[in-house]
Protein backbone atom coordinates (compact mmCIF):
# COMPACT_ATOMS: atom_id res chain seq x y z
CA UNK A 1 0.00 0.00 0.00
CA UNK A 2 2.99 2.37 1.30
CA UNK A 3 4.37 1.84 -2.36
CA UNK A 4 1.29 2.63 -4.47
CA UNK A 5 0.65 5.65 -2.28
CA UNK A 6 4.29 7.20 -3.14
CA UNK A 7 3.51 5.88 -7.05
CA UNK A 8 0.07 8.27 -6.84
CA UNK A 9 1.70 11.13 -5.72
CA UNK A 10 4.68 10.64 -8.03
CA UNK A 11 2.04 10.19 -10.78
CA UNK A 12 0.37 13.55 -8.95
CA UNK A 13 3.58 16.02 -9.26
CA UNK A 14 4.59 14.73 -12.80
CA UNK A 15 0.98 16.24 -13.68
CA UNK A 16 1.00 19.68 -12.39
CA UNK A 17 2.32 22.43 -14.17
CA UNK A 18 4.33 24.24 -11.17
CA UNK A 19 4.65 22.73 -7.49
CA UNK A 20 4.34 25.41 -4.58
CA UNK A 21 7.34 25.79 -2.30
CA UNK A 22 11.26 26.20 -2.11
CA UNK A 23 12.70 22.84 -0.93
CA UNK A 24 12.16 21.12 -4.37
CA UNK A 25 14.18 24.01 -6.42
CA UNK A 26 17.14 23.48 -8.12
CA UNK A 27 19.77 25.22 -6.13
CA UNK A 28 22.62 24.71 -4.53
CA UNK A 29 21.19 25.50 -1.47
CA UNK A 30 18.73 22.19 -1.85
CA UNK A 31 21.63 20.17 -2.30
CA UNK A 32 25.16 18.83 -0.69
CA UNK A 33 27.58 21.19 -0.28
CA UNK A 34 30.33 20.98 -2.78
CA UNK A 35 33.08 21.58 -0.30
CA UNK A 36 33.08 21.82 3.14
CA UNK A 37 29.84 22.22 5.24
CA UNK A 38 31.07 25.16 7.51
CA UNK A 39 31.86 26.88 4.29
CA UNK A 40 28.22 26.53 3.06
CA UNK A 41 26.81 27.06 6.51
CA UNK A 42 29.28 30.55 6.25
CA UNK A 43 27.75 31.64 2.91
CA UNK A 44 24.19 30.61 3.82
CA UNK A 45 24.56 32.67 7.02
CA UNK A 46 26.13 36.05 4.86
CA UNK A 47 23.31 35.62 2.63
CA UNK A 48 20.72 35.66 4.87
CA UNK A 49 22.31 38.41 6.98
CA UNK A 50 22.20 40.52 3.56
CA UNK A 51 18.50 39.59 2.34
CA UNK A 52 17.51 41.25 5.69
CA UNK A 53 18.07 44.52 4.67
CA UNK A 54 16.47 44.11 1.56
CA UNK A 55 13.32 43.13 2.86
CA UNK A 56 12.46 47.02 3.68
CA UNK A 57 13.52 47.82 0.11
CA UNK A 58 10.46 45.34 -0.80
CA UNK A 59 6.40 46.74 -1.10
CA UNK A 60 3.55 44.93 -1.79
CA UNK A 61 3.48 41.16 -2.51
CA UNK A 62 7.35 40.65 -3.25
CA UNK A 63 7.97 41.21 0.44
CA UNK A 64 6.33 37.45 0.93
CA UNK A 65 9.56 36.66 -1.54
CA UNK A 66 11.44 38.12 0.42
CA UNK A 67 10.29 36.52 3.51
CA UNK A 68 9.82 33.35 1.98
CA UNK A 69 13.66 32.84 0.95
CA UNK A 70 14.98 33.89 4.62
CA UNK A 71 12.56 31.15 5.65
CA UNK A 72 14.73 28.67 3.11
CA UNK A 73 17.98 30.20 4.31
CA UNK A 74 17.23 29.54 8.22
CA UNK A 75 15.45 25.97 7.74
CA UNK A 76 19.32 25.36 6.10
CA UNK A 77 21.25 27.17 8.97
CA UNK A 78 19.21 24.04 11.46
CA UNK A 79 17.45 27.52 12.25
CA UNK A 80 13.77 25.93 12.54
CA UNK A 81 12.35 27.20 14.73
CA UNK A 82 13.00 30.89 12.98
CA UNK A 83 11.75 29.07 9.78
CA UNK A 84 8.42 27.68 10.89
CA UNK A 85 8.00 31.12 12.36
CA UNK A 86 8.45 32.89 9.10
CA UNK A 87 6.20 31.05 7.23
CA UNK A 88 3.67 30.45 9.41
CA UNK A 89 3.60 34.81 9.99
CA UNK A 90 2.96 34.82 5.83
CA UNK A 91 0.17 32.15 6.13
CA UNK A 92 -1.34 34.64 8.74
CA UNK A 93 -0.85 37.63 6.66
CA UNK A 94 -1.48 35.71 3.28
CA UNK A 95 -3.68 32.97 3.50
CA UNK A 96 -3.56 32.35 0.11
CA UNK A 97 0.07 32.40 -0.22
CA UNK A 98 0.92 28.92 -1.47
CA UNK A 99 4.95 28.64 -1.22
CA UNK A 100 4.41 29.61 2.57
CA UNK A 101 1.65 26.85 3.35
CA UNK A 102 4.15 24.18 1.46
CA UNK A 103 7.07 25.67 3.07
CA UNK A 104 5.70 25.02 6.27
CA UNK A 105 4.67 21.84 5.47
CA UNK A 106 7.92 20.83 4.60
CA UNK A 107 9.69 22.34 8.36
CA UNK A 108 6.56 20.57 9.92
CA UNK A 109 7.82 17.30 8.27
CA UNK A 110 11.16 17.71 9.20
CA UNK A 111 10.04 18.22 12.93
CA UNK A 112 8.37 14.98 12.50
CA UNK A 113 4.71 17.03 13.18
CA UNK A 114 2.48 14.47 10.74
CA UNK A 115 -0.99 16.02 11.49
CA UNK A 116 0.35 19.60 11.42
CA UNK A 117 2.28 19.06 8.09
CA UNK A 118 -1.02 16.87 6.34
CA UNK A 119 -3.04 20.09 7.17
CA UNK A 120 -0.52 22.10 5.04
CA UNK A 121 -0.68 19.61 2.36
CA UNK A 122 -4.60 19.45 2.15
CA UNK A 123 -4.31 23.54 2.44
CA UNK A 124 -2.25 23.68 -0.71
CA UNK A 125 -4.39 21.36 -2.25
CA UNK A 126 -7.17 23.35 -2.23
CA UNK A 127 -5.52 26.71 -2.89
CA UNK A 128 -4.37 25.06 -6.34
CA UNK A 129 -8.18 23.52 -6.84
CA UNK A 130 -7.19 20.46 -6.59
CA UNK A 131 -9.82 18.92 -4.59
CA UNK A 132 -12.35 20.83 -6.31
CA UNK A 133 -12.85 23.07 -3.68
CA UNK A 134 -14.02 26.40 -3.48
CA UNK A 135 -11.38 27.88 -5.59
CA UNK A 136 -12.09 29.52 -8.44
CA UNK A 137 -9.82 28.99 -11.52
CA UNK A 138 -9.26 32.52 -12.07
CA UNK A 139 -8.13 32.81 -8.58
CA UNK A 140 -5.94 29.63 -8.58
CA UNK A 141 -3.96 31.29 -11.29
CA UNK A 142 -3.79 34.47 -9.58
CA UNK A 143 -2.37 32.74 -7.09
CA UNK A 144 0.00 30.06 -9.58
CA UNK A 145 1.49 33.95 -10.49
CA UNK A 146 2.50 34.91 -7.27
CA UNK A 147 4.06 31.50 -6.73
CA UNK A 148 6.40 31.89 -9.44
CA UNK A 149 7.36 34.94 -9.08
CA UNK A 150 8.31 34.51 -5.86
CA UNK A 151 10.26 31.45 -6.73
CA UNK A 152 11.62 33.29 -9.24
CA UNK A 153 12.85 35.79 -6.67
CA UNK A 154 15.00 33.25 -5.32
CA UNK A 155 17.09 31.61 -7.99
CA UNK A 156 19.90 34.96 -7.78
CA UNK A 157 20.34 34.67 -3.90
CA UNK A 158 21.65 30.96 -4.64
CA UNK A 159 24.91 30.15 -3.09
CA UNK A 160 28.06 28.92 -4.17
CA UNK A 161 27.85 30.84 -7.46
CA UNK A 162 31.62 30.75 -8.06
CA UNK A 163 31.52 30.73 -11.60
CA UNK A 164 29.76 33.10 -14.08
CA UNK A 165 28.32 30.34 -16.10
CA UNK A 166 26.76 29.05 -12.79
CA UNK A 167 25.51 32.36 -12.08
CA UNK A 168 24.32 33.27 -15.72
CA UNK A 169 22.30 29.75 -15.18
CA UNK A 170 20.36 30.30 -12.24
CA UNK A 171 19.47 34.21 -13.64
CA UNK A 172 18.23 32.76 -16.69
CA UNK A 173 15.99 30.12 -14.87
CA UNK A 174 14.76 33.09 -12.30
CA UNK A 175 13.45 34.91 -15.79
CA UNK A 176 11.92 31.49 -17.37
CA UNK A 177 9.92 31.39 -13.70
CA UNK A 178 9.18 35.31 -14.15
CA UNK A 179 7.62 34.55 -17.64
CA UNK A 180 5.85 31.70 -16.54
CA UNK A 181 4.24 34.02 -13.35
CA UNK A 182 3.39 36.51 -16.27
CA UNK A 183 1.96 33.85 -18.29
CA UNK A 184 -0.66 32.42 -15.66
CA UNK A 185 -1.77 35.90 -14.60
CA UNK A 186 -2.27 37.63 -17.14
CA UNK A 187 -4.60 40.28 -16.99
CA UNK A 188 -5.78 39.20 -13.92
CA UNK A 189 -2.32 40.06 -11.84
CA UNK A 190 -2.80 44.29 -11.09
CA UNK A 191 -0.76 46.05 -13.34
CA UNK A 192 1.28 47.33 -10.57
CA UNK A 193 2.77 44.16 -9.09
CA UNK A 194 3.32 43.49 -12.53
CA UNK A 195 5.48 45.86 -13.13
CA UNK A 196 7.38 45.36 -9.88
CA UNK A 197 7.95 42.03 -11.96
CA UNK A 198 9.40 43.50 -14.90
CA UNK A 199 11.73 45.91 -12.40
CA UNK A 200 13.20 42.62 -11.15
CA UNK A 201 13.66 40.66 -14.81
CA UNK A 202 15.09 44.26 -15.77
CA UNK A 203 17.75 44.11 -13.01
CA UNK A 204 18.24 40.61 -13.78
CA UNK A 205 18.72 40.80 -17.76
CA UNK A 206 21.28 44.23 -16.68
CA UNK A 207 23.33 41.58 -15.00
CA UNK A 208 23.26 39.08 -17.99
CA UNK A 209 24.52 41.57 -19.73
CA UNK A 210 27.23 42.17 -17.61
CA UNK A 211 28.60 38.68 -17.63
CA UNK A 212 28.10 38.38 -21.61
CA UNK A 213 29.77 41.32 -22.52
CA UNK A 214 33.13 39.56 -21.72
CA UNK A 215 32.67 37.07 -24.48
CA UNK A 216 33.97 36.59 -27.65
CA UNK A 217 30.95 37.69 -29.75
CA UNK A 218 29.82 39.68 -26.86
CA UNK A 219 27.95 42.32 -28.97
CA UNK A 220 25.45 39.28 -30.92
CA UNK A 221 24.84 37.83 -27.82
CA UNK A 222 24.16 41.17 -25.60
CA UNK A 223 21.64 42.89 -27.92
CA UNK A 224 18.85 40.58 -26.93
CA UNK A 225 19.25 41.00 -23.35
CA UNK A 226 19.90 45.15 -23.71
CA UNK A 227 17.01 45.42 -25.77
CA UNK A 228 14.80 43.48 -23.04
CA UNK A 229 15.92 44.81 -20.01
CA UNK A 230 15.69 48.65 -21.29
CA UNK A 231 11.86 47.94 -22.81
CA UNK A 232 11.11 46.27 -19.28
CA UNK A 233 12.62 49.51 -17.02
CA UNK A 234 10.32 51.75 -19.99
CA UNK A 235 7.47 49.42 -18.33
CA UNK A 236 8.29 49.48 -14.83
CA UNK A 237 8.31 53.60 -15.23
CA UNK A 238 4.75 53.78 -16.07
CA UNK A 239 4.32 53.28 -12.47
CA UNK A 240 2.72 56.05 -10.63
CA UNK A 241 2.03 55.09 -7.33
CA UNK A 242 3.70 56.48 -4.47
CA UNK A 243 4.88 53.58 -2.49
CA UNK A 244 6.92 52.58 -5.79
CA UNK A 245 9.06 56.02 -5.42
CA UNK A 246 12.02 54.07 -5.38
CA UNK A 247 11.72 51.04 -7.95
CA UNK A 248 10.77 54.17 -10.06
CA UNK A 249 14.11 56.14 -8.56
CA UNK A 250 15.61 52.78 -9.47
CA UNK A 251 14.46 52.39 -13.16
CA UNK A 252 15.73 55.67 -13.58
CA UNK A 253 18.99 55.17 -12.38
CA UNK A 254 19.28 51.84 -14.23
CA UNK A 255 18.21 53.92 -17.56
CA UNK A 256 21.02 55.52 -17.27
CA UNK A 257 23.21 52.74 -16.63
CA UNK A 258 21.78 51.55 -20.01
CA UNK A 259 22.40 54.51 -22.05
CA UNK A 260 25.58 54.71 -20.71
CA UNK A 261 26.48 51.61 -22.36
CA UNK A 262 25.33 52.34 -25.76
CA UNK A 263 28.42 53.22 -26.47
CA UNK A 264 30.07 49.66 -26.14
CA UNK A 265 27.87 48.75 -29.11
CA UNK A 266 28.86 49.61 -33.28
CA UNK A 267 25.68 50.70 -33.76
CA UNK A 268 22.81 51.97 -31.28
CA UNK A 269 20.66 49.07 -29.64
CA UNK A 270 17.08 49.86 -31.16
CA UNK A 271 15.31 49.54 -28.05
CA UNK A 272 16.93 53.29 -27.55
CA UNK A 273 14.75 54.51 -30.15
CA UNK A 274 11.65 51.91 -29.07
CA UNK A 275 11.54 53.53 -25.50
CA UNK A 276 11.90 57.32 -26.29
CA UNK A 277 14.93 57.95 -24.95
CA UNK A 278 16.90 58.92 -27.95
CA UNK A 279 17.34 62.22 -26.95
CA UNK A 280 18.13 61.32 -23.34
CA UNK A 281 21.36 61.33 -22.00
CA UNK A 282 22.61 59.02 -18.64
CA UNK A 283 23.61 61.91 -16.58
CA UNK A 284 19.54 63.26 -16.78
CA UNK A 285 18.58 60.24 -16.00
CA UNK A 286 20.63 59.91 -12.85
CA UNK A 287 19.23 63.60 -11.87
CA UNK A 288 16.04 62.31 -12.46
CA UNK A 289 16.41 59.52 -10.04
CA UNK A 290 18.25 61.43 -7.40
CA UNK A 291 15.11 64.02 -7.45
CA UNK A 292 13.07 61.71 -7.11
CA UNK A 293 14.58 60.22 -4.07
CA UNK A 294 15.46 63.61 -2.59
CA UNK A 295 13.24 63.45 0.25
CA UNK A 296 13.22 60.02 1.21
CA UNK A 297 16.56 58.76 3.00
CA UNK A 298 15.90 55.14 2.27
CA UNK A 299 15.85 55.42 -1.42
CA UNK A 300 18.49 57.88 -1.42
CA UNK A 301 20.74 54.86 0.55
CA UNK A 302 19.27 52.66 -2.37
CA UNK A 303 20.82 54.90 -4.91
CA UNK A 304 23.80 55.21 -3.06
CA UNK A 305 24.69 51.88 -3.11
CA UNK A 306 23.90 51.00 -6.69
CA UNK A 307 26.09 53.79 -7.47
CA UNK A 308 28.97 52.64 -5.29
CA UNK A 309 28.57 48.93 -7.05
CA UNK A 310 28.78 51.41 -10.59
CA UNK A 311 32.33 52.64 -9.48
CA UNK A 312 30.75 56.27 -9.46
CA UNK A 313 32.34 56.70 -5.87
CA UNK A 314 31.99 60.80 -5.97
CA UNK A 315 28.70 60.26 -7.12
CA UNK A 316 27.67 57.55 -4.38
CA UNK A 317 28.91 59.94 -1.22
CA UNK A 318 27.03 62.48 -2.45
CA UNK A 319 23.94 60.66 -2.40
CA UNK A 320 24.98 60.05 1.10
CA UNK A 321 25.26 63.44 2.54
CA UNK A 322 22.00 63.82 0.43
CA UNK A 323 20.36 60.94 3.25
CA UNK A 324 22.03 61.88 6.00
CA UNK A 325 20.60 65.90 5.53
CA UNK A 326 17.34 64.14 5.33
CA UNK A 327 17.82 61.84 8.32
CA UNK A 328 20.52 62.40 10.63
CA UNK A 329 20.26 59.92 13.47
CA UNK A 330 22.36 56.99 12.78
CA UNK A 331 20.08 54.35 14.47
CA UNK A 332 17.75 55.57 11.93
CA UNK A 333 19.77 56.05 9.05
CA UNK A 334 23.12 53.77 9.75
CA UNK A 335 23.36 52.36 6.14
CA UNK A 336 23.86 55.56 5.08
CA UNK A 337 26.95 55.85 7.57
CA UNK A 338 27.86 52.39 6.15
CA UNK A 339 28.01 53.00 2.94
CA UNK A 340 29.78 56.02 2.88
CA UNK A 341 32.68 54.62 5.13
CA UNK A 342 32.74 51.95 2.66
CA UNK A 343 33.50 54.19 0.10
CA UNK A 344 36.14 56.45 1.92
CA UNK A 345 37.94 53.38 2.40
CA UNK A 346 37.41 51.91 -1.37
CA UNK A 347 38.98 55.80 -2.31
CA UNK A 348 41.82 55.77 0.06
CA UNK A 349 42.81 51.73 -1.22
CA UNK A 350 42.56 52.90 -4.85
CA UNK A 351 44.68 55.88 -4.84
CA UNK A 352 47.62 53.74 -2.73
CA UNK A 353 47.50 50.97 -5.43
CA UNK A 354 47.82 53.55 -8.14
CA UNK A 355 50.75 55.10 -5.36
CA UNK A 356 52.35 51.86 -5.19
CA UNK A 357 52.39 52.02 -9.59
CA UNK A 358 53.80 55.24 -9.28
CA UNK A 359 50.96 56.83 -10.59
CA UNK A 360 49.88 59.17 -7.83
CA UNK A 361 51.08 60.93 -4.64
CA UNK A 362 50.44 59.84 -1.16
CA UNK A 363 46.64 58.82 -0.52
CA UNK A 364 44.87 60.87 2.03
CA UNK A 365 44.90 59.35 5.22
CA UNK A 366 42.15 62.11 6.44
CA UNK A 367 39.68 59.43 4.12
CA UNK A 368 40.40 57.12 6.95
CA UNK A 369 39.96 58.99 9.23
CA UNK A 370 36.32 60.26 8.31
CA UNK A 371 35.26 56.13 7.68
CA UNK A 372 36.61 55.85 11.27
CA UNK A 373 34.44 58.43 12.32
CA UNK A 374 31.02 57.08 10.15
CA UNK A 375 31.96 53.49 11.39
CA UNK A 376 32.35 54.47 15.01
CA UNK A 377 28.50 56.19 14.75
CA UNK A 378 27.29 52.86 13.53
CA UNK A 379 28.90 50.95 16.35
CA UNK A 380 27.30 52.84 18.89
CA UNK A 381 23.26 51.62 17.64
CA UNK A 382 24.02 48.35 15.78
CA UNK A 383 27.71 46.65 16.24
CA UNK A 384 27.80 43.55 13.56
CA UNK A 385 30.49 41.51 12.10
CA UNK A 386 30.85 43.54 9.19
CA UNK A 387 31.02 46.99 10.96
CA UNK A 388 33.70 45.28 13.12
CA UNK A 389 35.39 43.69 10.15
CA UNK A 390 35.32 47.01 8.28
CA UNK A 391 37.14 49.16 11.53
CA UNK A 392 39.78 46.63 11.98
CA UNK A 393 40.64 47.16 8.41
CA UNK A 394 40.72 51.35 8.91
CA UNK A 395 42.35 50.61 11.83
CA UNK A 396 44.89 48.56 10.32
CA UNK A 397 45.83 51.18 7.35
CA UNK A 398 45.86 53.84 9.93
CA UNK A 399 48.52 51.96 11.59
CA UNK A 400 51.10 51.28 8.50
CA UNK A 401 53.38 52.92 6.07
CA UNK A 402 50.98 55.13 3.17
CA UNK A 403 53.03 53.28 0.45
CA UNK A 404 54.71 50.25 2.58
CA UNK A 405 52.51 47.81 4.31
CA UNK A 406 55.74 46.31 6.16
CA UNK A 407 56.32 49.26 7.80
CA UNK A 408 54.65 49.74 11.36
CA UNK A 409 53.80 53.42 11.95
CA UNK A 410 51.45 53.52 14.81
CA UNK A 411 51.18 50.27 16.98
CA UNK A 412 48.49 51.80 19.10
CA UNK A 413 46.03 51.87 15.63
CA UNK A 414 47.80 48.03 15.07
CA UNK A 415 46.12 47.01 18.60
CA UNK A 416 43.02 48.81 18.22
CA UNK A 417 42.67 46.72 14.92
CA UNK A 418 43.35 43.78 16.60
CA UNK A 419 40.41 45.04 19.36
CA UNK A 420 37.89 45.43 16.42
CA UNK A 421 38.92 41.70 15.30
CA UNK A 422 38.03 40.07 18.61
CA UNK A 423 34.83 42.00 18.29
CA UNK A 424 33.44 40.25 14.50
CA UNK A 425 35.08 37.01 15.72
CA UNK A 426 32.39 36.73 18.78
CA UNK A 427 29.32 36.67 15.84
CA UNK A 428 28.04 33.45 14.71
CA UNK A 429 30.49 32.02 11.53
CA UNK A 430 32.58 34.58 12.03
CA UNK A 431 35.80 32.36 12.47
CA UNK A 432 34.97 31.01 8.74
CA UNK A 433 35.54 34.41 6.98
CA UNK A 434 39.06 34.01 5.14
CA UNK A 435 39.50 38.00 4.80
CA UNK A 436 39.27 38.27 8.89
CA UNK A 437 42.18 35.67 9.96
CA UNK A 438 43.93 37.20 6.47
CA UNK A 439 43.75 40.77 8.38
CA UNK A 440 44.47 39.52 12.00
CA UNK A 441 47.44 37.77 10.58
CA UNK A 442 48.87 40.87 8.78
CA UNK A 443 48.72 42.93 12.21
CA UNK A 444 50.83 39.95 13.50
CA UNK A 445 53.25 40.27 11.41
CA UNK A 446 53.65 43.72 11.62
CA UNK A 447 53.76 43.79 15.69
CA UNK A 448 56.62 40.43 14.93
CA UNK A 449 54.39 37.75 16.36
CA UNK A 450 55.32 35.70 12.95
CA UNK A 451 54.40 32.74 14.47
CA UNK A 452 50.97 33.58 15.44
CA UNK A 453 50.47 35.31 11.90
CA UNK A 454 51.55 32.36 9.58
CA UNK A 455 48.84 30.45 11.74
CA UNK A 456 46.13 32.38 10.84
CA UNK A 457 47.02 32.50 7.45
CA UNK A 458 46.72 28.83 7.47
CA UNK A 459 43.52 29.22 9.03
CA UNK A 460 42.43 31.55 5.87
CA UNK A 461 44.43 29.01 3.43
CA UNK A 462 41.73 26.68 4.59
CA UNK A 463 38.85 28.27 4.22
CA UNK A 464 39.38 28.88 0.61
CA UNK A 465 37.25 27.14 -2.11
CA UNK A 466 38.69 24.43 -3.46
CA UNK A 467 40.56 25.51 -6.43
CA UNK A 468 40.00 28.95 -5.87
CA UNK A 469 42.29 31.93 -7.98
CA UNK A 470 42.44 34.09 -4.69
CA UNK A 471 45.67 33.62 -3.50
CA UNK A 472 46.05 36.18 -0.73
CA UNK A 473 46.07 33.98 2.36
CA UNK A 474 48.90 31.77 0.17
CA UNK A 475 51.31 34.77 -0.47
CA UNK A 476 50.72 35.74 3.22
CA UNK A 477 51.46 32.58 4.78
CA UNK A 478 54.55 32.24 2.13
CA UNK A 479 56.12 35.79 3.21
CA UNK A 480 55.63 35.34 7.03
CA UNK A 481 57.11 31.75 7.26
CA UNK A 482 60.34 33.17 5.03
CA UNK A 483 60.09 35.93 7.79
CA UNK A 484 60.20 33.12 10.51
CA UNK A 485 62.91 30.95 8.56
CA UNK A 486 65.14 34.55 8.23
CA UNK A 487 64.84 34.49 12.41
CA UNK A 488 67.09 31.99 12.99
CA UNK A 489 66.81 30.18 16.00
CA UNK A 490 67.44 26.99 17.44
CA UNK A 491 65.91 24.38 15.23
CA UNK A 492 65.77 26.37 11.36
CA UNK A 493 64.37 23.06 9.95
CA UNK A 494 60.69 23.86 11.57
CA UNK A 495 60.31 27.20 8.70
CA UNK A 496 61.70 24.84 6.20
CA UNK A 497 59.41 21.67 6.98
CA UNK A 498 56.47 24.36 7.23
CA UNK A 499 57.13 26.41 3.98
CA UNK A 500 57.69 22.65 2.08
CA UNK A 501 53.72 21.24 3.76
CA UNK A 502 52.88 25.17 2.53
CA UNK A 503 53.43 24.63 -1.27
CA UNK A 504 52.85 21.26 -1.03
CA UNK A 505 48.99 21.67 0.27
CA UNK A 506 49.03 24.89 -1.82
CA UNK A 507 49.69 22.83 -4.96
CA UNK A 508 46.29 20.51 -4.03
CA UNK A 509 44.19 24.12 -3.24
CA UNK A 510 44.99 26.05 -5.78
CA UNK A 511 45.42 25.53 -10.16
CA UNK A 512 48.81 24.46 -10.49
CA UNK A 513 50.02 28.04 -12.51
CA UNK A 514 48.76 29.98 -9.01
CA UNK A 515 50.65 28.69 -7.02
CA UNK A 516 53.78 28.57 -9.61
CA UNK A 517 52.88 32.58 -9.97
CA UNK A 518 53.23 32.99 -6.44
CA UNK A 519 56.32 31.37 -6.16
CA UNK A 520 57.96 33.53 -8.54
CA UNK A 521 56.28 36.50 -6.99
CA UNK A 522 58.14 35.32 -3.49
CA UNK A 523 61.40 34.90 -5.37
CA UNK A 524 61.20 38.16 -7.21
CA UNK A 525 60.20 40.40 -4.05
CA UNK A 526 62.74 38.22 -1.41
CA UNK A 527 65.53 37.41 -3.72
CA UNK A 528 68.20 37.40 -0.61
CA UNK A 529 65.95 35.70 1.43
CA UNK A 530 64.84 32.80 -0.88
CA UNK A 531 68.46 32.20 -1.79
CA UNK A 532 69.30 31.70 1.65
CA UNK A 533 66.75 29.29 2.20
CA UNK A 534 67.85 27.67 -1.09
CA UNK A 535 71.42 27.40 0.61
CA UNK A 536 69.68 25.86 3.90
CA UNK A 537 67.47 23.54 1.83
CA UNK A 538 70.26 22.00 0.03
CA UNK A 539 73.17 21.69 2.74
CA UNK A 540 70.26 19.41 4.35
CA UNK A 541 69.55 17.77 0.99
CA UNK A 542 65.96 18.76 0.54
CA UNK A 543 65.90 19.65 -3.01
CA UNK A 544 61.83 19.62 -3.95
CA UNK A 545 61.32 22.87 -3.03
CA UNK A 546 64.67 24.45 -4.25
CA UNK A 547 63.32 22.93 -7.95
CA UNK A 548 60.00 23.93 -7.83
CA UNK A 549 61.47 27.60 -6.86
CA UNK A 550 64.25 27.45 -9.44
CA UNK A 551 61.37 26.20 -11.78
CA UNK A 552 59.15 29.61 -11.35
CA UNK A 553 62.05 31.73 -12.57
CA UNK A 554 63.80 29.95 -15.09
CA UNK A 555 63.19 31.55 -19.16
CA UNK A 556 60.57 29.18 -20.10
CA UNK A 557 62.29 27.85 -23.03
CA UNK A 558 64.92 26.35 -20.93
CA UNK A 559 62.45 24.52 -19.05
CA UNK A 560 61.16 23.14 -22.34
CA UNK A 561 63.73 21.68 -24.38
CA UNK A 562 67.93 22.54 -24.55
CA UNK A 563 69.03 25.15 -27.50
CA UNK A 564 70.97 23.75 -29.88
CA UNK A 565 74.66 24.00 -29.86
CA UNK A 566 75.24 25.88 -33.25
CA UNK A 567 72.51 28.64 -31.44
CA UNK A 568 75.10 29.22 -28.64
CA UNK A 569 77.31 30.88 -30.75
CA UNK A 570 76.58 34.82 -31.30
CA UNK A 571 77.72 35.81 -34.85
CA UNK A 572 78.97 39.52 -34.44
Amino acid sequence: MEGDSTEDIESLIEDLDYIPGHFHLELNLNCDPAGPLKLRLRDTYLKQESLRGELEAEAGCLQYAVRNLLGLLAFHLEQLETAEEIFRSICKEDPGNLNAWANLGYVYDKLKRELDAGECVEKVSHLMGLDAGEASQEEARVLAARCLAEQAYVYPYDVELDSEEDLRERLTAALTLYNRALYYGGNLIPIEEKRSWYFKMATIYIRLDDIVKTKDDSEYSRLPHYNKGLKLLKESLESEKTQNKGQHALAWCYVGLMLERKEEFSTVPMSIHDCGFSASDPLSCYGTAIKLASDDAFTLNLLAKVFFLLGKHEMATGICNMALNVLPDPELNWQAYCTRAKISMMLYIRDLELAKQGHGGIPDRQKLTEARKDLDKVLTVRPCLRTHLQMAQVYYYMGVDALQESLLVDEGAVNCALVSLSHALQFELSDSLPDLHVLRGRCLLLKGEEQNAADCFKQAMELDRPRSTDTTALRCLLEALLALFMQGGPDPTYATTQLELCVQKAEERYPADVVKAELRCLCRTHTDEVTELSRALIRTGRLSLVRRLLHTVVPKQLVNKKRPLSRSFTIT
